[in-house]
């Protein structure tokens, strides 16, 4: 004997629970004149073979052949006119679910105008409603197999990632800009996204972004450039640390030591004092137009690493590997290390 199911509900539906299934597993047995009560906050809809019979606003419902029209012929055809039917009903939970958390599984790699290339994290939240039940049960529901927000979170993320890469990559010049750049950025990722949602029956209420932060890479290179920003006159903080050497080396020695502790420190600072001025009068030699030698060619190599070909154009590591991979500039990776040719170099300035 087929167990009737004459009433139909969902009565415990969690806060995180998309959508409940009558019965669990399989189907269940209806027949015309069983109840169907909706919460206010549901939608119910009967399917059928894997096609949907109707669907039912809150309040209680009696099942005839008036609301679910369609199981007219059905039952004709399928039952010989009895009025018992097989079927499952998904309870659409309408709520709006609040505190929907994304963010980024894998740094996203961007140009930046002042560091060359960064690698950023961004983490946000954002809340959501079903506002088509029949579609989300078509495309998320029965073929994902999706029934709780936790599992849902998952598939969004993916199509949330793809579009907060390509509003980064138009919005951003600086990551120094970034923080004031929240707002303009959540607006436009709520605009990005909404369509992936409403195909999906998806109403997105609110898109937020939380942070964005550097690996630990970026903030390095960054940590290095607030710390040559700080020292500003170069000249005159290596004056300033060799001094402090002097006076370091000079109290090294204690009681009868002392005087060569102070002798020490005198040799140390003159001796610091003597390089200092060395490299000093090579850089203004340096600055100096060089005369023309029949070797000077021979002095650029031909094959260049990463590092030479940053001080042959005179630009920082980062930006001459931002070059190579956006396909400016010709390269061989052997390993990890890139080597270039002078030729492509030339070439690439050449324009």
């Amino acid at each position: 004997m087929p167990r009737i199911i004459d009433v139909i509900e969902a009565p415990n539906q969690g806060a995180n629970e998309l959508v409940a299934r009558v019965p669990e597993i399989g189907s269940g047995d209806f027949r015309l004149g069983s109840q169907v009560i909706v919460r206010e906050s549901q939608r119910a809809i009967f399917y059928r073979d894997g096609k949907s019979l109707d669907t039912f606003p809150p309040g209680r419902h009696t099942i005839t052949t008036m609301n679910l029209p369609i199981l007219s012929g059905l039952l004709r055809l399928a039952t010989g006119g009895d009025n018992m039917f097989t079927a499952e009903v998904y309870f659409v939970n309408m709520r709006e679910f609040t505190d929907m958390k994304w963010g980024t599984p894998q740094p996203i790699s961007l140009r930046d105008t002042d560091l060359g290339l960064v690698r950023l994290r961004a983490f946000g939240q954002y809340s959501m409603q079903i506002s088509d039940p029949k579609r989300f049960v078509d495309q998320i529901v029965g073929t994902q197999g999706i029934y709780t927000t936790a599992q849902i979170e998952d598939y969004l993320r993916n199509a949330i990632i793809s579009r907060m890469t390509d509003v980064l990559g138009e919005n951003m010049k600086s990551i120094f800009d970034l923080p004031q750049l929240f707002d303009e950025i959540s607006a436009g990722m709520r605009a990005k996204v909404q369509d992936d949602f409403t195909a999906m029956g998806i109403a997105l209420k609110q898109f937020m972004v939380v942070s964005i932060n550097p690996t630990e890479e970026t903030a390095k290179a960054i940590d290095e450039r607030a710390s040559m920003g700080a020292i500003g006159n170069m000249d005159a903080y290596m004056k300033y640390k060799t001094a402090q050497a002097v006076g370091d080396a000079a109290r090294s020695g204690g009681g009868t030591g002392e005087g060569l502790g102070l002798g020490a420190g005198i040799g140390m600072g003159a001796g610091m004092a003597g390089m200092i001025s060395q490299a000093m009068s090579s850089n203004q030699q340096s600055q100096q137009p060089a005369a023309p030698s029949a070797s000077g060619a021979a002095a650029t190599p031909g094959v260049m690493t990463l590092e030479e070909a940053a001080s042959y154009l005179k630009v920082s590591p980062a930006d001459v590997e931002a070059i190579i991979t956006s396909g400016d500039l010709k390269a061989r990776k052997i390993g990890t290390q890139y080597r270039i040719s002078k030729d492509a170099i030339d070439a690439y300035l050449a324009g």
